[in-house]
């Protein structure tokens, strides 16, 4: 009976099923301690059905990159209105970040360790210039409502925005790392710290008002 069950079973149910236990399994264990075994076990399916859907450890690991990447890109996206203000929309921005990584610590811990280590360096490099991209838009965006708002060029050119996006990026992962690994730290706590921490600094930029060294 419970293979006829699992005969019927869609082919995209399958998958992920099969692809929230290598998550699970690669985040609690790391890439090199994981096992194809204990992934299918966990799945609920033969280990040959994993090679037959998803060919290789290797590959396996890829795929699971990929899709808590998209998963924690979607969930920011989602949560950042354009028509808000800007510190609002950064506010809901790294709120949706938080949340997401809490409340998925095995993905988080996929793509935050398991994913930069060789040879995956490469393929989490570029997935994460997709996050450092959005960030940039968001900074961007943030320059040009204080222009239209008070006739100030903020003076932030690409550059600018682009270490500012890869500065912002790198605080929340480390953050969230920190604050995964802390009890009773929560996503509205970890978000409002970098929120304030960071929006502060912003602020002064997009008034022009830019600290130099005495």
């Amino acid at each position: 009976m419970g293979g006829a069950r699992a005969k019927r079973m869609p082919r995209a149910v399958r998958e992920q099923q099969m692809m929230d236990a290598a998550v699970q399994t690669f985040g609690q264990r790391g890439y090199q301690a994981a096992s194809m075994d204990e992934i299918a076990e966990l799945a609920g399916v033969s280990k040959p059905l994993v090679y037959l859907y998803l060919n290789s450890k290797e590959e396996l690991f890829v795929a699971c990159i990929r899709r808590e990447t998209k998963s924690l890109l979607d969930a920011v996206r989602s949560a950042v209105e354009p028509g808000l203000p800007a510190d609002q929309q950064l506010w809901a921005g790294l709120l949706a970040f938080f949340t997401h990584t809490a409340e998925n610590p095995d993905g988080w811990a996929v793509l935050s360790r398991q994913a930069r280590t060789e040879p995956f360096a490469a393929e989490a490099a570029l997935l994460r210039d997709e996050i450092v991209a959005y960030v940039a838009t968001l900074i961007g965006a943030a320059a040009e409502e204080t222009h239209r708002q008070t006739d100030r060029d903020p003076e932030l050119a690409e550059r600018d925005v682009a270490g500012l996006s890869q500065a912002l990026v790198g605080a929340a992962e480390s953050l969230a790392i920190w604050a995964n690994e802390t009890p009773g730290m929560t996503a509205w706590e970890s978000a409002a710290t970098l929120m304030n921490f960071a929006w502060a600094g912003l602020g002064n930029l997009m008034q022009s008002e830019r600290w130099s060294p005495r």
